[in-house]
């Protein structure tokens, strides 16, 4: 075997054992996740995730990076904010893109490097959009109202799976949720 099926081999596992870790830390969260439990999905030897990875917690590492990519709101109709804000954070979780807050979400409550990503994505994402469109003062107060009320509709839709929110229409989430987004970005 050459040089180059080696490698395509060798990021197929790689590729395997990412694709098996986000399952299933987003099933079961960090703590319960197991190096096995990642070998099993991946159907390899547990030994290969460390040889790859190191380590559950490196692997993890890897694994906890999100991008929310929010809009730039101060293009956005200052009346509908809230709405867009509602929007892009659903797609984010629908649309296939949520694998990385998914880990985060459902790890965060046990597991401090998790907490501490999650808090990162707010300083470092969440706070600086609300403040181009209100302002700085008082923006980290109207940036942790906005995601409470976000991570709280994640937590309650995709990992709790409450029945009237799994099953109420995207429509009427984005225009009952984002009433309240708008008033905290604004205080209108």
């Amino acid at each position: 075997m050459n040089k180059a099926e080696r490698q395509t081999k060798s990021d197929r596992t790689r590729a395997a054992i990412i694709a098996a870790a986000q399952a299933v830390f987003a099933a079961h969260g960090y703590e319960r996740a197991t190096v096995r439990d990642i070998a099993v999905r991946a159907a390899i030897d547990p030994a290969m995730i460390i040889r790859y990875f190191g380590s559950k917690d490196e692997l993890f590492t890897r694994l906890a990076v999100f991008d929310l990519k929010l809009p730039d709101l101060s293009a956005v109709d200052s009346n509908q904010i809230g709405e867009a804000l509602v929007r892009h954070f659903l797609s984010q979780w629908e649309d296939g893109a949520n694998s990385g807050l998914t880990i985060l979400l459902r790890s965060a409550a046990s597991n401090e490097y998790a907490a501490e990503k999650l808090r990162a994505v707010f300083v470092e994402q969440v706070m600086p959009g609300i403040a181009s469109v209100g302002g700085r003062a008082g923006a980290a107060e109207r940036a942790g109202l906005v995601s409470s009320q976000l991570l709280g509709l994640a937590l309650c839709r995709y990992v709790l799976k409450l029945p009237p929110l799994v099953t109420m229409h995207r429509e009427s989430i984005i225009k009952q949720v984002g009433k309240t987004i708008q008033r905290y970005v604004t205080g209108r």
